[in-house]
């Protein structure tokens, strides 16, 4: 009887850990039931070299479907905005502003996964090994040759945590998240840019 207590108890443990390892399902789950988001974040690009290394932070914020707003503060302030129809750049030191329709600019990006509503129309999704706390789930673009090899999003619990994203010339960029607020009142305003006057205007 003690036997078989202890074998119950056993698969109960092992069936948890493999729930908890299941990163694939906790993010179906985010982009299912998480419709809006910010953070602050940190994002080091590392060369493929492995050894030169960047250091940038700022503000994301999200609101399906494809709207998102990354705000670079250092070491330099940029703004990257989706309004859901254009995903503008705006580099304030140059006054330059470019912009290009979303479907042509996001397809299987980063923010693609993090803001976009359909995961498996552009990725091939799996679970990675857990590493530095956090579980991982691998999503890989299905178009080939494209900007970015893979992405790896992390999670802390259900708490999106870290994405680390591998592009086409081998380097790899790791955003950190941080206070991650989930489902958060977000004014529809902070996705949209409007140009400042007489800053450069390129459209692609």
């Amino acid at each position: 009887m003690r036997r078989l207590q202890a074998l119950c108890v056993m698969v109960l443990v092992l069936g948890a850990g493999l729930a908890r390892a299941d990163a694939v399902a906790t993010l179906r789950d985010f982009v299912r039931d998480v419709k809006t988001g910010k953070a602050s974040f940190t994002q080091t690009v590392t060369a493929a070299d492995g050894v030169r290394k960047k250091q940038s932070s700022g503000e994301f914020e999200f609101a399906r479907p494809d709207r998102f707003r990354f705000a670079y503060t250092k070491p330099f302030e940029q703004l990257i905005v989706g309004d859901g129809q254009k995903v503008w750049i705006f580099d304030s030191d140059l006054n330059q502003a470019s912009s290009r329709a979303v479907g042509k600019a996001l397809g299987a990006t980063p923010a693609a996964l993090l803001a976009g509503n359909s995961l498996d129309a552009d990725f091939v999704l799996s679970n990675a090994p857990a590493a530095d706390g956090l579980e991982w789930a691998l999503a890989t673009p299905k178009v080939k040759d494209g900007a970015f090899q893979s992405m790896r999003v992390g999670f802390k619990g259900r708490e999106l945590a870290a994405v680390e994203i591998l592009d086409s010339f081998g380097q790899r960029s790791l955003l950190r998240f941080s206070a991650f607020a989930a489902n958060a009142s977000i004014a529809p305003e902070r996705f949209r840019f409007v140009p400042p006057p007489g800053a450069d205007v390129i459209e692609q």
